[in-house]
């Protein structure tokens, strides 16, 4: 097959565009994969994913060599009708303004092989304004007057296939055409597609819509930090308040991670700023949210001390890697053992790391020795258990800190480990 003989053309095949693929494969699309990393194109051409997602490498691997072609290189000539843009745009290294440049990389790439009839879909995260912005323009230079829709993704990891094919989907068009065609191909997804005024309005549905998760998880955890000053319980405070209460239930405190909240505010704010608004809600609830494992990290090490342990001579296991242990996930990104980590090296005498998910190699990447969790526990001074997952709930706790070195302090942030004396826990005096 030609690449114009493809349904749809997928560019960028990170978690968004490859879990996308599987759902457009799943509903009788042939796709043709565009990701510029050739490690990755290859594999996934090979039916082999660089991550965990339920589903998504059966789909991938049944389709390979059929109705699925992955490649770093699209050549020449025209696309299929419709071109979907699903990479990366981060934060920029050690700031809070968006790095665009892999947006812009991916719509000069696709330019040159579209026509007036082709479709682009712009599914990558942006600021609002940036399709009409950046997207168009660009596009301009090869077509006078090119269909272009946003059309955002919003699946929870872990979960993410069978949300592509249930929860509805939001469309916004630069006109009428645009938002046809992309409902259309929506309608085939999902039992609900739902149209919206303008492609800004879709790029900021998707922008609000984490920002609120974002302040209800900050919330939970100003919470927390108010009962362990009160001398207060917040699980108990919160659990107490919601049960049978009418009114949005009150979140649990803990870790805010993954690529979307840690970053959708950063977007908003960076949309706002030319109008002269600061979002003060979105802002301090995200403060708050990246400070907590800085500040669990200095609980621990003070916890040491007050024990009498020198942190400098002291092993800490950091178990739980990836951002959240609940749907299971093997994603790093804007995980709390980033803020924890540079909190504690240079502080304690060794960091040992484990996650049920997560591979050791990509732990030892990240300069941590990898252990199993039963080998971290032995000999360390202090374990801090960084996210939820089901497995910590199966451990004899009381038979690893039996291993551990006095003063054994435990930091259980996600309260998944039976309670016992050396626990901490946050949100707890």
């Amino acid at each position: 097959m030609s690449n114009a003989d493809y349904d749809v053309c997928v560019v960028g095949l990170g978690y968004v565009g490859v879990t996308l693929t599987a759902a457009l494969l799943k509903t009788g699309k042939s796709v043709l994969g565009y990701e510029y990393n050739k490690a990755v194109a290859e594999d996934l051409d090979a039916g082999v994913l660089q991550l965990a997602e339920p589903g998504v490498e059966e789909v991938i691997r049944e389709s390979g060599g059929s109705r699925l072609r992955v490649t770093s290189e699209l050549g020449a000539g025209p696309l299929p009708p419709v071109v979907i843009i699903c990479v990366g745009t981060p934060i920029e290294a050690g700031g809070t303004d968006p790095d665009l440049r892999h947006l812009r990389a991916a719509v000069e790439t696709i330019a040159e092989g579209i026509d007036e009839r082709t479709l682009v879909i712009v599914r990558s995260t942006v600021p609002v304004g940036t399709t009409r912005k950046l997207v168009l323009p660009l596009l301009r230079r090869k077509v006078a007057d090119p269909l272009v829709a946003f059309c955002p993704e919003r699946t929870i990891q872990g979960k993410a296939l069978d949300e592509l094919l249930s929860l509805p989907q939001i469309v916004g068009g630069i006109n009428d055409e645009a938002v046809r065609r992309a409902t259309e191909l929506f309608a085939s997804q999902t039992p609900t597609v739902v149209p919206v005024s303008s492609v800004e309005a879709a790029e900021m549905i998707k922008l609000i819509c984490n920002c609120h998760t974002d302040l209800i998880y900050g919330f939970g955890n100003e919470v927390a930090l108010m009962a362990e000053k009160l001398g207060l319980d917040a699980v108990e405070l919160i659990k107490s308040a919601n049960f049978g209460y009418p009114r949005p239930d009150l979140s649990l405190p803990g870790f805010v991670g993954g690529s979307c909240l840690t970053k959708d505010p950063y977007l908003l704010m960076y949309a706002l700023r030319p109008h002269d608004h600061t979002p003060g809600m979105i802002a301090a609830a995200r403060q708050l949210n990246e400070s907590l494992p800085r500040r669990i990290g200095e609980r621990v090490l003070a916890a040491l001390w007050e024990r009498g342990c020198d942190p400098a001579g002291a092993r800490v296991l950091v178990s739980g890697f990836a951002y959240k242990g609940q749907p299971e996930t093997d994603d790093l990104r804007g995980a709390a053992y980033e803020g924890l980590l540079e909190l504690l090296r240079g502080r304690v005498g060794e960091i040992v790391g484990h996650d049920f998910a997560v591979p050791r190699e990509r732990i030892t990447a990240l300069g941590v020795r990898a252990v199993d969790l039963a080998e971290g526990f032995e000999g360390a001074h202090a374990a801090v258990v960084l996210n939820n997952h089901l497995s910590y709930r199966d451990q004899d706790l009381d038979a690893l800190v039996a291993t551990m070195q006095p003063p054994a302090v435990v930091y259980d942030t996600w309260r998944v480990l039976p309670a016992t004396s050396n626990v901490m826990r946050l949100g707890h005096a």
